[in-house]
Parts: C-alpha cells; structure tokens; sequence
C-alpha cells in the first residue's frame, strides 16, 4: 500500500482546502468486493482507482484497512504487523478531517479502531486490543445517539457486544476496566435487523452476513441453521476464497471432516490460496480427522510457510498424532521432540501441545482414534474403536474418564440423549477433580442436550456447573461457550 500513501501524501496540498466526503462509489465497492472475497491485490488496485478518482473520498481510506486486517488476522505475522501498525495512525488522522456532522465520520474510525482490537487480540497484545476496542465502542455509542436511524451503527455495536458478553472469565477485567457492558441477545438482534434493511451492494453487509452467522454458530446454538443457510444457494462461494474458508472452518467443528476436504480442495483451485498458509493448516486437520496418512504434510506446509507461531506447536502434535495412529514411533517421537522450540503459547491448543511434549506419555491410541473419529463426524467408526475396549486395557484413571466421555460424544451424535447424558454424568464425577477438560465439556455437552429439549433450568444449571470447575484444559474456550449459553437463556 505504500503506492497508495504516496498518492495521498502528493494531494495535501489540495486535500487542505478541499471538502471531505465519504462516497461509496464504483471503485469502492470493487475495493470492498475484492477484500471479502481474499482477493488482496484486485482490492488494492481497485482502492488505488478510488483514490486517483477522488483524494476527498473518506471511504477510500477506510476500506484500504481490510488489507491490513485480512492480512494480519489470517498469517499472524508479526514481523509484517511491526512493518503496518504504522497505518492505523495514518488512517485515523486522514478520518479526523472528515465532515463531523456526516454519521460516517464516527463510524469509520470506529471500524478502524475494531479492526485494529481483533488484530492486536490476535497476537497477544491484549491492552492494546481492550484500548482499541474502547475506542470503537465509545465512537460507536456516540454515533448512535447523534444519528440513531443510521442503521450502519449497528454492525460494530452488534458485534462488540456479542463479544463483550461472552469474554471468558480470565479476560473479564479487560471489559470492567474499560467500562464496557454486553448483551448477546442486543448484540445479534442489531446484526440481524441491519441484514434485514440492507443487500450485498451496501458497505459492511458482506462481512455482517458473516459475523452474524459466526455468532450465531458459536454462540447462539443454532449449527444446524447456519449449516444449512452456507449449503444453500444464497451463500455464493465460486470464486470466493473467504467464503470457501468460511464454509470448511465451519464443517470442521460441525463434525463433517469429508465436506471440510473437498471445499478446501475446491479452494487450493484459486490463485489467492497460496497467500493463506492456515488452509493447509485446515487441510491437515480435515485429514486427521479422517485418520489418513496425508495430514503430516499437510501439517509441515503449513509449518514452512507460516509466519504466524500460532498452531505451530499443535501441528508438530497433531502429525505425532497421526504417526503415532499409524504405528510409525520413530516419527511420531521426532515430531514431538519439535514441540517446545517452537511456536507460542496464545491459544489453548498450543498450550495443549505443549503439556503433551512434557509429559513424555502417549494418548490411549484407540481412544485418540475415537476422538479424532467423532470430532470428523465418522460416529460408526469411532462406535466400532470404542466398542472394542475392554476395562482392563483403561490404565489409568484419566483414560476412564476420556473412555466415559468418548462413548458419550458418540450416543450423542446419534441422538442417544439418555445413554449420553448418563456417560456424561460419570465423566463429569469422575474427572471433576482433574485437569483434562473432560469433566467440564461432560457438563457442557450436558447443557447443550438440555437446551434442545428446551429445558432452559437443567441447561442454565449445567452450565454454572460448568463454569464452576476451574483449572482445566481449555478453561477459556469453554467457560465462553457456557457463558455464551446462560446469556441466550435468560430472559
């Protein structure tokens, strides 16, 4: 983008004494197209367009910030954010001479600001993401009083107070030091009434349609709505890179591992792949979980071509995973000797990885195989491993409670309420005192069962019960999903 910057740069002394707007226009829209379709050079040269067109035009600077935040948000490179966090500033000043009477004013740099609070939360920088995000909150409740008909303030209000609500439990003093509240059900509803107002030629509605379908997935438990709106016609992924990532991401945690793959294959078929090493990070997983002997590649391209260190530890994991399934030792170790000089600790799964590589113990293989079987959506498979266990190959404690807690991921994938909820039970007494999160997904789970019979005091108790264990393994991802579950039940 530094051409761009040298084209404004070579109009101040124009831009001084001309009057800023803010015009969605052709080149705009082209610009903004391009960005959410991952299409990172057509959106440029199209910004590029926009800015000899008009050097007034607000808009041009603010949707030339989607570079930044597509490209930092899916690579994770640090040396590039050091090389761009530069043009935060640079934006927001060129925003400041915007008309402050015009709605936009506030909301572009509003979206400037929550990009920034998603990128900086990304690495880690989590007082520069609460800063951040303060900010776009503040401009974002100002606007909506000054022009609370200006539907646009909606996106960023929605979303952050989505977000808000559910910030686990470790990260809560981030919110009430900054002084922001949120409320699921306030948050979606403005998502939802902003996609009613508007169509795919308007600004932000592309990513609305799927921030809102991202929280409805996550947070509102309603998977299998979301599943089918991305299978239908009206969700475009030809030649679409980000939907196409959308739809494998979500068919990875919705246990459909071999619609994961072929989307992703369709996806490698477009030019814009290669710039993305996390899809061979999502192609290895779609490997794994079907138990194939391609994931290990899959897994070290995504090592060699990523500059992020986040999932670098997992990956060395995972592909002892499935050497290890295989029944190559000698590789399956050497992949586990890479885990601690490598990568970092931001997110669960690294951390995960990390504990793996330290205990210097290997998983039950048919429990794992189980696990990775499920996970992937392969119930029969997975009944088939499980059902070949016998008591006395469980050697210790932790794998009875694993071995309760698989059985029941399975009697649930099949609709086997009672037999699920009743292995849960045990998973859930006998791990409670552990640091495994089985307990704690046992009564997760639990929840989630009760909510679809629409037992909203048995869900909201489980849920409690849930948050009530601390210690455990992936205390953060799942003390936000039970969060998430007590806000969309309350009344």
């Amino acid at each position: 983008m530094r051409i761009l910057w040298t084209i404004v740069l070579s109009c101040l002394p124009f831009l001084a004494i001309a009057k800023f707007e803010y015009n969605y226009d052709q080149h705009c829209r082209k610009a903004y197209t391009h960005f959410l379709s991952l299409q990172v050079s057509e959106g440029n040269a199209a910004i590029i367009e926009a800015v000899k067109n008009d050097p007034r035009n607000l808009m041009a600077t603010y949707i030339a910030d989607y570079e930044d935040c597509i490209l930092l948000l899916f690579n994770g490179d640090r040396a590039e954010l050091e090389q761009r966090k530069s043009h935060m500033s640079a934006r927001l000043e060129l925003l400041e001479k915007g008309d402050q009477a015009s709605p936009w004013y506030r909301l572009c740099r509003a979206g400037v600001y929550m990009h920034w609070a998603l990128i900086y939360m990304r690495f880690g920088d989590n007082l520069k993401a609460a800063g951040a995000f303060r900010k776009s909150f503040t401009l974002l409740r100002e606007n909506k009083k000054l022009f609370p008909a200006f539907s646009y303030n909606n996106v960023f209000l929605g979303l952050e107070e989505a977000i808000i609500s559910t910030i686990p439990g470790d990260f809560k003093w981030l919110a009430s030091v900054f002084g922001m509240k949120g409320d699921l059900k306030s948050g979606m509803s403005k998502l939802s009434g902003f996609l009613q107002l508007h169509n795919e030629q308007d600004l932000l509605y592309r990513e609305t349609l799927l921030y809102e379908n991202y929280l409805r997935f996550y947070l509102m438990f309603q998977q299998q709505e979301v599943w089918s709106y991305i299978n239908s016609s009206t969700f475009k992924v030809e030649d679409n890179l980000l939907h196409l990532f959308f739809k494998a991401h979500l068919a990875l945690n919705y246990r459909k591992a071999d619609i994961a793959l072929t989307t992703l294959q369709k996806a490698k078929q477009l030019q814009e792949y290669n710039l993305f090493p996390i899809l061979d990070y999502e192609m290895a997983s779609a490997y794994l979980l079907a138990l194939h002997p391609a994931a290990p590649e899959h897994y070290r391209r995504y090592i060699s071509r990523t500059k992020s260190r986040m999932f670098v530890k997992e990956s060395w994991m995972k592909m002892a995973y499935s050497y290890y399934i295989s029944g190559d030792n000698d590789n399956a170790e050497r992949c586990r000797a890479q885990i601690s000089g490598c990568g970092s600790l931001l997110v669960d799964a690294d951390k995960q990885a990390q504990r793996f590589a330290e205990s210097k113990e290997w998983p039950n293989k048919i429990l794992l195989q189980a696990r990775l079987l499920t996970d992937g959506g392969y119930n029969s498979a997975a009944y088939q491993k499980l059902s070949g266990i016998k008591q006395k190959d469980l050697t210790s404690e932790c794998e009875k409670v694993e071995y309760y807690f698989r059985m029941a991921r399975v009697y649930d994938e099949i609709q086997n309420d009672e037999k699920a909820i009743a292995l849960y039970k045990r998973a859930a007494e006998a791990g409670r005192y552990r640091k495994e999160h089985f307990a704690a997904r046992a009564l997760l789970q639990t929840a989630f069962i009760y909510e679809k019979r629409g037992n909203r005091t048995a869900a909201v108790a489980k849920f409690n019960e849930c948050l009530s264990l601390r210690g455990h393994d992936f205390q953060n991802s799942i003390d936000q999903q039970a969060k998430a579950g007590i806000n969309r039940l309350s009344k």
